[in-house]
């Protein structure tokens, strides 16, 4: 039986990491003309085949509502980062791509987002990173 204490204090902990580090890591999106939440679907856009994934996929990758996804996209397409068509494999989805300028845009941001990432996950070792990983992943819901 888990230790419910324990439980609690590992969560605030967890929560307070992940919201302190978040918050530093959110500096690197200003000046940049790119929310985070479009960040986010381009990283999704650019790792998938072609700079092109599903919507669904992208939705299922963020933590917003799908409808909120949908209205991003619609504000991306406008904006020249992304593209967005029917899907022909799914009459009811929608596959977005990105942009050359939204790829450019990405890997300009990518770059400095990530060095920021790694500098403030060093205060862990490579096998502690691992196990970090290994363990939130654990408590996440299974992916069909």
């Amino acid at each position: 039986m888990t230790d419910r204490r324990l439980a609690i204090d590992a969560w605030e902990s967890l929560f307070r990491a992940q919201y302190e580090v978040f918050g530093q890591i959110s500096a690197d999106f200003e000046r940049t003309g790119l929310l985070q939440a479009e960040y986010d679907v381009l990283l999704t856009v650019t790792r998938s085949p072609h700079l092109t994934a599903r919507l669904r996929d992208i939705t299922r990758n963020m933590l917003i509502s799908q409808p909120s996804v949908s209205r991003l996209v619609d504000r991306m397409v406008a904006r020249g980062l992304v593209t967005k068509c029917a899907d022909p494999d799914d009459g009811r989805g929608s596959l977005v791509t990105a942009t050359e300028e939204g790829a450019r845009t990405f890997r300009a941001i990518a770059a400095v987002h990530g060095r920021s990432i790694a500098e403030h996950m060093a205060a862990l070792s490579d096998d502690e990173l691992r196990t970090l990983r290994d363990l939130t992943t654990k408590l996440r819901p299974p992916r069909d």
